[in-house]
C-alpha cells in the first residue's frame, strides 16, 4: 500500500460513512487522534475507528476542514496525478460546454474535480487560477502548466487574494504566471459581450455558474418591463434586453459593478437603466411607489456563510421575495436565487413560497434549476451543489 510512512488520522466512529460515500473533507471535530508527526500542508493517511483505510489527503490544523482528501484509494499522490486531474477537468468541459457564442467556463471546480481548493475559470483568452488550500499550494506551477498546455490561453493569472487563504495560513497576492494580462478582458456569453474585471472583481471576476440561467430568462422578456436586482455586471439584465424586453433596470450596491453594467450595455449597443443602491432599500422604495414589473430577477450574494445563520438568511430571502411579489401582476415571473450551500434547496423553495402564502397569492413553480454544468456536482459531496434557481409565475 502507498504512503505507509505517512502520519495517520483516526476518524471518530460514525463519521466513516460519509467518507465511504466519497466525501472529501474531514473536520477537526471528527478526528479522534493523530499518530505521527503532522505538518500543515503535508499528506496524511485517514483511517476509520477500526483502522481501515479511508483515504489520503492534506492536513491543515488551522483550517476547520482539517483534512482534504485527494483520493479514497491507496494510490500515491504525485505530480503526474495532479496534472492528469487537471487534464481530465479540461476534457470534461470540452465534452459539455460546446456552446455557440460562449467562450468562457469554469475549468476546475475544486473538490468536484478532485483538486481540493483549486478554482480555474476561463474568460476568453485569459485563465484565472485560485489555489485556496494549503496542501495544493506546492502544486500551483504543475496545475498552471497543465492548464496552459490543455487550453493554450494568452494569459494565466494567479488570483490568490481571496480571504480564505488567510484562514488557511497563506499569503494573499496576484501574479501573472503566463503571457500578459490585457487592458480589458471581454468575454462572450450566449452571444453577449461582457467586460470582466479579472483583477479587481468578485471571486475570479465573474460568476460563470449562471450562464444557462441567463439564457433561460430571455423567453419571458418579450415586451416586458424587467428588474434585475443584485445585478453585478449585468448578466440577467443584458439577456433580458436580448430577449426583447421593452425596459430593463439593473440594480447593484457596488459602484464598480454598475460602471461595468454601463460598459457592457454599451459593448452590445443595448439600453439598460442602472441604479447604484442597496437592493433591499431599492425594492422597499419601489413597492411604496407602487411600481409594477413583468419579470423580476433576484440573485443576491450568499446570505449565509454558516449553517448557524440559517434563520437570518431565510428572513433575507423572504423579504426580497415579498417585495418582488408585491410588484408582479398576475402572469408576472420571479426568478430568485440562493448561492449558499448552507441553504438546503427545500428550505429555500419553502421560504420563497411562504412569501406568496403571506400575500394570499397563488403561484406556479415553472422550474427549479441549478448551477451550469461546468460546475458539476460530485456524488457524495453535497456541498458541490450550491446554486438554487427558482422560477415562479404569479397566478393571481
Amino acid at each position: 500500500m502507498a504512503h505507509e510512512n505517512l502520519p495517520v488520522v483516526h476518524v471518530i466512529n460514525g463519521r466513516q460513512k460519509k467518507l465511504l460515500q466519497g466525501h472529501p473533507w474531514v473536520y477537526g471535530n471528527e478526528i479522534e487522534r493523530v499518530e505521527g508527526e503532522v505538518v500543515d500542508g503535508e499528506l496524511v493517511t485517514v483511517v476509520d475507528f477500526r483502522g481501515r483505510y479511508m483515504g489520503t489527503g492534506f492536513y491543515n490544523s488551522r483550517s476547520l476542514i482539517t483534512v482534504r482528501l485527494l483520493t479514497h484509494r491507496s494510490e500515491e499522490i504525485t505530480v503526474e496525478l495532479i496534472a492528469a486531474r487537471v487534464r481530465a477537468a479540461c476534457e470534461y468541459r470540452r465534452f459539455v460546454m460546446n456552446r455557440p457564442g460562449t467562450d468562457s467556463c469554469r475549468l476546475i471546480y475544486g473538490e468536484a474535480d478532485r483538486l481540493p481548493g483549486v478554482i480555474a475559470d476561463r474568460f476568453g483568452d485569459v485563465i484565472v487560477l485560485q489555489v485556496l488550500a494549503l496542501g495544493m499550494e506546492k502544486y500551483t506551477q504543475v496545475i498552471a502548466d497543465a492548464l496552459v498546455s490543455c487550453e493554450k490561453p494568452g494569459c494565466l493569472l494567479l488570483q490568490n487574494d481571496d480571504a480564505i487563504r488567510r484562514k488557511e495560513g497563506m499569503e494573499c497576492f496576484t501574479k501573472v504566471l503566463h503571457g500578459e494580462l490585457p487592458e480589458e478582458t471581454v468575454i462572450s456569453e450566449n452571444g453577449i459581450r461582457l467586460s470582466v474585471d479579472v483583477k479587481g472583481g468578485q471571486k475570479t471576476g465573474y460568476f460563470l455558474d449562471q450562464k444557462d440561467n441567463h439564457l433561460f430568462v430571455r423567453q419571458f422578456c418579450r415586451d416586458a418591463r424587467v428588474l434585475d436586482c443584485f445585478s453585478y455586471i449585468g448578466g440577467f439584465a443584458l439577456n433580458a434586453v436580448a430577449g426583447g424586453a421593452r425596459e430593463v433596470t439593473a440594480v447593484d450596491i457596488s459602484e464598480s459593478a454598475v460602471e461595468l453594467i454601463k460598459r457592457n450595455a454599451q459593448l452590445n449597443g443595448m439600453q439598460v437603466n442602472t441604479v447604484c443602491a442597496n437592493c433591499f432599500d431599492f425594492l422597499r422604495a419601489q413597492v411604496k411607489e407602487k411600481q409594477k414589473y413583468d419579470v423580476i430577477v433576484l440573485d443576491p450574494p450568499a446570505f449565509t456563510k454558516a449553517h448557524a445563520n440559517m434563520a437570518n438568511a431565510c428572513r433575507g430571502y423572504k423579504e426580497i421575495a415579498l417585495s418582488a411579489m408585491r410588484m408582479l401582476p398576475a402572469g408576472g415571473v420571479l426568478a430568485t436565487h440562493s448561492c449558499s450551500y448552507h441553504m438546503p434547496e427545500d428550505v429555500f423553495v419553502n421560504t420563497v413560497l411562504s412569501a406568496a402564502q403571506d400575500l394570499h397569492r397563488q403561484v406556479r413553480v415553472i422550474t427549479l434549476r441549478r448551477q451550469d454544468i461546468d460546475h458539476p456536482v460530485l456524488a457524495g459531496y453535497p456541498e458541490s451543489h450550491y446554486l438554487k434557481s427558482l422560477w415562479l409565475q404569479m397566478l393571481d
